[in-house]
């Protein structure tokens, strides 16, 4: 019995070899294997344990845990926005693509629990599947031709940098700009005669325009909300690459340095570059509760579908858009609580009454929603926050439901007054009594294109922007003197 329980014992030991090694999938390695373009191995929490032995003599592991402790001496040892300009500089040569050994998901969007249990099959299109931010990697199936600039309005320091950028895509790059008519007719372009040149290049429109298909990238210059407003013009079709310079007021969305243009537009250009999907919300409003089933599947089951097909809007919708951060529903300019049903996936789950409701993408949670105490979350986390503004109630808090759910807000029968609801903080609207503002994760979501990577890109701007626990160092205790052993630490 004693052999036999040996015996076990070293053959489990080589199967973890194998596992380990990558000879053998057992369902935790990828099984199309490390070499695929698509392959996204990662961690398995639950096997943390079991690797603590082998992860303390591992050198990635060692080198990983250096960095994770050069960021720390960022954040604390020095002014973070002149270190984080250094380390963006070289971020790409210094640190080295992030591996996992284990992955967090099944091999199959179907996998088995037990020896009998199994997820019930659904068609492709319903599927949604979890990627490993590292594998998030943009290329081009064709070099890019056509740019698309959008350059902040009313701020006369961006003029310079805009003029500078778009004389370099044109006479070096010899790429086709799109610019706003009311950009092409600022009078400070018309009286510059050396840009004049570059300027009669351009190709010009206007807000509303069909953009689907003739842009390849966007240039984003000026502050965050000039990424809301790119992501607002592609409304019917997915939304080009977009990579945005910090020359406004906050920058949370703007992880570039337009000092450094040229390399990071190269860099761009030649593909490889790392993207954060940031999910969007499609928002429908109807003036009556029979929403039709359907009308709305922009892909028709196809998800390599860029353009959707036309088709024609049901009578009783009254307006549609798609948000980067939040729908914000509110009591507009009555005196009385807001009174608003809310119901996900045709169930009411409450009644709000306050000040309204803050319905965000990830990426908005970072916006009016953590001002009004969401929990600020990742963009790659597939999620819809719900976030109640003033609630006339000490027990309604802040809610996260899955990126797949559908939401219906209508204005409660008992109401006494209406709604209004404001899209990106724009095309305000308003919700009368027995309208209906449908909310679903729209299947176009914008890819930003990051300054170093996914995750230190976000961290760099919670701590530069928002200041995110930033406080002053508690200082140590000195260690007691010799001879004394009764002696306490002492601090300084």
């Amino acid at each position: 019995m004693h052999q036999a329980r040996m015996g076990e014992i070293g053959q489990n030991k080589g199967e973890f070899s194998r596992c380990m090694s990558g000879d053998e999938n057992n369902g935790l390695l990828d099984p199309d294997g490390m070499d695929s373009p698509d392959a996204a191995v990662k961690v398995d929490p639950s096997s943390a344990s079991n690797l603590g032995a082998q992860s303390k003599q591992h050198p990635l592991v060692k080198q990983t845990r250096s960095i994770s402790q050069d960021h720390a001496n960022e954040f604390h040892d020095g002014p973070p926005s002149e270190l984080t300009k250094i380390r963006r500089k070289s971020d790409f040569q210094r640190r080295p693509p992030m591996q996992r050994t284990r992955s967090i998901n099944a091999p199959s969007p179907s996998p088995s629990f037990g020896p009998k249990a199994q997820l019930k099959k659904v068609p492709p299109s319903q599927i949604m599947h979890v990627t490993d931010p590292s594998g998030q990697k943009l290329v081009w199936k064709c070099p890019p031709f056509s740019v698309l600039v959008i350059k902040k309005i009313m701020d006369d320091s961006v003029l310079g940098p805009f003029k500078e950028l778009t004389r370099w895509l044109c006479e070096e790059k010899n790429l086709l700009i799109y610019i706003e008519s009311k950009v092409f007719d600022d009078q400070d372009l018309l009286n510059d005669q050396d840009f004049a040149p570059v300027r009669a290049k351009m190709k010009t429109f206007n807000e509303g325009a069909d953009l689907s298909n003739k842009i390849d990238f966007i240039l984003c210059l000026g502050g965050d909300g000039t990424l809301l407003y790119a992501s607002s013009l592609f409304q019917e079709a997915s939304v080009p690459p977009v990579m945005a310079f910090h020359l406004g007021s906050l920058g949370f969305l703007t992880p570039f340095e337009f000092e450094d243009f040229k390399e990071s537009v190269n860099t761009l250009l030649q593909g490889d570059a790392a993207v954060t999907l940031r999910s969007r919300l499609k928002c429908l409003i109807f003036d009556s509760n029979d929403i039709p089933n359907g009308f709305d599947n922009d892909r028709n089951g196809d998800p390599h579908q860029i353009i959707p097909a036309k088709k024609q809007d049901p009578p009783n919708l009254k307006f549609k858009f798609q948000v980067l951060n939040d729908v914000v529903i509110d009591r507009g300019p009555s005196p009385y609580l807001s009174n608003i049903d809310l119901y996900l996936d045709g169930r009411k789950v409450t009644t709000v009454q306050g000040d309204g409701l803050i319905i965000s993408t990830p990426t908005g949670s970072t916006a009016y929603a953590a001002a009004a105490g969401a929990a600020m979350m990742h963009p790659n986390v597939p999620a819809i926050l719900i976030t109640p503004i003033c609630p006339h109630t000490l027990s309604f808090r802040p809610i996260v439901v899955p990126a797949g759910v559908e939401l219906r807000l209508m204005v409660a029968p008992d109401a006494r007054h209406t709604a209004w609801v404001s899209l990106d903080g724009r095309n305000r609207q308003e919700l009368h009594k027995g309208w209906c503002l449908r909310i679903t994760t729209s299947v176009f979501p914008v890819a930003s294109i990051c300054s170093a990577d996914q995750i230190s890109d976000w961290f760099d701007g919670l701590t530069e922007c928002l200041h995110w626990n930033t406080r002053q160092q508690q200082k140590a205790l000195n260690a007691p003197r010799k001879g004394n052993k009764n002696a306490k630490p002492v601090s300084n």
